[in-house]
C-alpha cells in the first residue's frame, strides 16, 4: 500500500563539493548574519546562489543554533556541503519554540528544501463517516476535511482496508450506503436489501426507530464495544431461535458473521492498547522505511510504508523525528505515539501535539511489555517492506537498461509516458497517459485528455492523437523548462525521457508532426503496433526514420512493454466507460437553469421520470408543488427547443 502523492520535483541543484575555500566562504556568509541574529527561538533558511532554499531549521536560540554552522562544525559530508553553498540566510523569530516547530514544518512541507527529510507522502487518509444531517444516516467512506455532520471513525490505513470494513458492516448492520438524492427518489427497495446488504429505511422495510437503533449498534462496535454488541447480537439469535423464528435467527446469525469478517482481517489486536499510531524506522543501502501502524477502540485498522527522501548521511532518529512533525502537520494525533526509537524533538512535539488536540498525547519509546511487542512487530514490516523495495528497483533498473539498448536511448530512462486513445464509433473519446520510472508506474502522474476539438472526425485516430500530444507538450513548455533536472533521484523529471505510442508508423508520423510545430527536438519516440490478430508478443515497434522491428518472444524488455502498454489501454478504456456511463445517466433535468435538486426531486415525483417531465404541457407543469408559472415556462421552453 504504497501510493505516492503528485510532488512537483525541486529546481535543479548543482552539487557543490566541500573544499575548504567554499567552506571557508559559506562559514563567512553565515557568521555575518550570526553576528547580528537574536537569542529567541526562530526558524532559520539556508539559501544558494540562486536564491534557492537548501536548508530549514528551527531553534529555542537563534544565535546559539547557527553559530555552529559559523564554526564550521560539520559532522558529516551532508552538513559540509550545505555550509559550502550557503549564500545569504532568512529568518522568522517566534513567541515559543512551540510555534517554530509547526513553522518549521509548513516550511518544509512547501519548499522541499534539499537537505530536510521528506515525507514525500500527504495523501489524506480514509475515514469512516456515518452522516448525521439525515433521518437515516449513511454509512460511507470519507476523505478530507472533515464538514460534514456526522461521527467519523479512522484513521484507516488505505481505502480497500475502509472498502473491506464498510463491506463487512453492511452485512453486520444493514445501513444504506445510498447518497441521499438516490434514498429521496426509491419507490420499491434495492438490490441491496434483496441480498441482506440494507434494511431499506427508503420504502419503510424498517421504521426509523429500529434503523436508529441499527445505528446506534455500528457506532458502539467502531468504538470499540464489539464485545458488547456479539453478545447482545448471540443472545437475540438464540431467543428467536426458542421461540421458532428461524428466519430472525438467520438474519442475526449473517449480522454475527459479519461482524467475524471484520474482525478477522485485523491480525493484531492489543488488549491494552485502545488508541495507538505505532512508527517503526529501518535504514538499508541509503534509504529508509518508516512502517506506520493505526489501533483505534482496540482494533488494528491496517498499516502503511512510507519512504521519506532523507540523505543518506542522516541517522535514522533523525529522519524519524522529521517524519513524525510531517505526518500530524494536517492529520488528527491519537492520544498515544510509539516509535522505535528517541528522538529528539520528543517533548517538543508532544507539548504541540497536545496544544492542537485539546487533549494530552503521549509520544513514547516502549521497552518492555505489549507496546514493545507492537513496535517490534511493525519495525518486522518496515524491514520487509524495505527489502521489497530494494529487489523491485533493482529489477525495475534492470527493466528500464533493456529498453535503452533495445530502442538505442544513452542512458537507461528515468520517466516514460505512454499514451492510448479510446472511443466507441468517434463518441465518448478520450486520450490517456500513464507514466512509468524506476519505482514503476506512477499514477499520481497519469493525466486523461477529453478530446474537445469539433474539426475531427469521429474515429479519427491520428487526429486524436494530435490534439492529445499538442495540449500535453503544449503545457509542458509552459510549465517545466527541458534543462530542469531533479536532484533527487528517486524523483520523476516533467519530461519523459521515452514517449511510447499505442500505434503503428501512422501514429508515430501524427506525433513527430505535432512535436516539430512546436520546435520540440530530442524526445525519443516509439510506436507499438499490436501483433496479426492483434497477439501479444508479436508486436512491432517503429521508430522515427529506421525500419520497424519486433523483439524475441521472450525478451524480458517486450514483457515490460506490453505492461506499460496494457496499463495504458486499462488507464484509456475505464476513463472513457466512465464518461460514457456518465453521460448515459445524465438527466436533461440537471441542464435547466434555475431547477435545483428541489425542483428536480418534486418533478420526478410528480411525473415519475424526466422523459414524463418533457412530454407535460406547461399548465401540467404548473400544478406541482413548488413549481410557479415561470419555472414551469422555464421547463416546457428548455424541452420544447431541444425538440425543435
Amino acid at each position: 500500500m504504497q501510493d505516492g502523492p503528485d510532488h512537483s520535483p525541486p529546481e535543479v541543484m548543482v552539487e557543490v563539493v566541500a573544499t575548504p575555500q567554499r567552506l571557508a566562504s559559506g562559514m563567512a556568509v553565515i557568521r555575518a548574519f550570526w553576528e547580528t541574529l537574536p537569542g529567541s527561538p526562530g526558524v532559520y533558511r539556508m539559501l544558494n546562489g540562486a536564491g534557492e532554499v537548501l536548508y530549514v531549521g528551527k531553534a529555542r536560540n537563534l544565535k546559539a543554533r547557527v553559530s555552529s554552522y559559523a564554526r564550521g562544525d560539520a559532522p558529516n559530508n551532508r552538513i559540509a556541503r550545505m555550509i559550502a553553498e550557503t549564500a545569504a540566510m532568512e529568518f522568522v523569530t517566534t513567541t515559543t519554540e512551540t510555534d517554530a516547530l509547526l513553522l518549521e514544518i509548513n516550511l518544509i512541507k512547501q519548499l522541499k528544501p534539499r537537505y530536510n527529510v521528506l515525507m514525500r507522502d500527504d495523501k489524506s487518509f480514509p475515514f469512516i463517516l456515518i452522516t448525521g444531517d439525515h433521518a437515516a444516516p449513511q454509512i460511507l467512506k470519507h476523505r478530507g476535511a472533515r464538514n460534514r455532520k456526522g461521527s467519523y471513525f479512522g484513521p484507516f490505513a488505505s481505502g480497500l482496508a475502509v472498502t473491506n470494513t464498510l463491506n463487512a458492516l453492511q452485512r453486520a448492520f444493514l445501513l444504506r450506503t445510498c447518497v441521499d438524492s438516490y434514498y429521496e427518489n426509491r419507490s420499491r427497495p434495492c438490490l441491496l436489501f434483496q441480498i441482506k446488504r440494507c434494511s431499506a429505511p427508503c420504502t419503510g422495510e424498517i421504521s426509523l426507530e429500529d434503523y436508529a437503533l441499527l445505528v446506534r449498534e455500528a457506532k458502539a462496535f467502531l468504538s470499540g464495544k464489539s464485545g458488547t454488541i456479539r453478545d447482545k447480537l448471540a443472545a437475540e439469535m438464540l431467543a428467536a431461535a426458542e421461540r421458532l423464528d428461524f428466519e430472525a435467527a438467520a438474519r442475526y446469525r449473517d449480522r454475527i458473521s459479519g461482524l467475524s469478517s471484520v474482525q478477522a482481517s485485523q491480525d493484531i489486536n492489543p488488549a491494552g492498547v485502545e488508541e495507538a499510531d505505532v512508527f517503526a524506522i529501518h535504514a538499508e543501502a541509503g534509504q529508509f522505511c518508516i512502517e506506520v501502524f493505526f489501533f483505534r477502540t482496540g482494533q488494528n485498522w491496517g498499516n502503511r510504508a512510507f519512504f521519506p527522501r532523507a540523505d543518506k548521511a542522516h541517522e535514522t532518529a533523525d529522519v524519524l523525528d522529521a517524519f513524525v512533525a510531517q505526518f500530524y502537520d494536517e492529520r488528527p494525533a491519537p492520544r498515544l505515539i510509539l516509535l522505535s526509537e528517541e528522538i529528539e524533538n520528543r517533548e517538543l512535539l508532544t507539548q504541540a501535539l497536545s496544544e492542537r488536540m485539546d487533549y494530552r498525547v503521549e509520544i513514547a519509546v516502549p521497552k518492555r511489555g505489549e507496546k514493545r511487542d507492537m513496535v517490534a512487530h511493525a519495525l518486522t514490516n518496515a524491514r520487509e517492506a524495505l527489502g521489497r523495495r530494494l529487489s523491485e528497483s533493482a529489477s525495475q533498473a534492470r527493466l528500464l537498461e533493456g529498453v535503452a539498448q533495445a530502442f538505442g536511448l544513452a542512458t537507461p530512462p528515468r520517466r516514460i509516458d505512454v499514451f492510448d486513445n479510446s472511443h466507441i464509433m468517434g463518441t465518448n473519446a478520450v486520450g490517456a497517459m500513464i507514466v512509468s520510472g524506476s519505482r514503476g508506474f506512477s499514477k499520481t502522474h497519469y493525466r486523461t485528455f477529453n478530446i474537445q476539438s469539433t474539426e475531427i472526425t469521429p474515429g479519427d485516430d491520428y487526429g486524436m492523437m494530435r490534439e492529445v500530444m499538442r495540449r500535453r507538450f503544449s503545457r509542458l513548455l509552459k510549465d517545466a523548462p527541458r534543462d530542469e533536472v531533479p536532484d533527487d533521484p528517486d524523483a520523476l523529471p516533467q519530461w519523459p525521457d521515452l514517449v511510447l505510442i499505442d500505434g503503428g508508423k501512422g501514429q508515430l508520423d501524427a506525433v513527430r508532426g505535432v512535436l516539430a510545430e512546436l520546435g520540440i527536438e530530442g524526445v525519443p519516440l516509439v510506436g507499438v503496433a499490436k501483433g496479426p490478430d492483434r497477439d501479444a508478443g508479436r508486436e512491432s515497434f517503429f521508430l522515427p526514420d529506421k525500419p520497424p522491428f519486433k523483439l524475441p518472444p521472450r525478451d524480458p524488455t517486450l514483457y515490460f512493454i506490453q505492461r506499460l502498454r496494457d496499463e495504458a489501454h486499462r488507464f484509456a478504456i475505464g476513463t472513457h466507460r466512465a464518461r460514457r456511463k456518465r453521460d448515459i445517466t445524465r438527466n436533461p433535468l440537471d441542464e435547466i437553469a434555475g431547477i435545483g435538486p428541489a425542483r428536480k426531486r418534486a418533478l420526478l415525483l410528480h411525473f415519475g421520470t424526466a422523459k414524463a417531465v418533457s412530454r407535460a404541457s406547461q399548465s401540467d407543469l404548473e400544478k406541482v408543488n413548488g413549481i410557479n408559472a415561470t419555472t414551469a415556462k422555464i421547463v416546457y421552453d428548455f424541452f420544447h427547443e431541444k425538440q425543435s
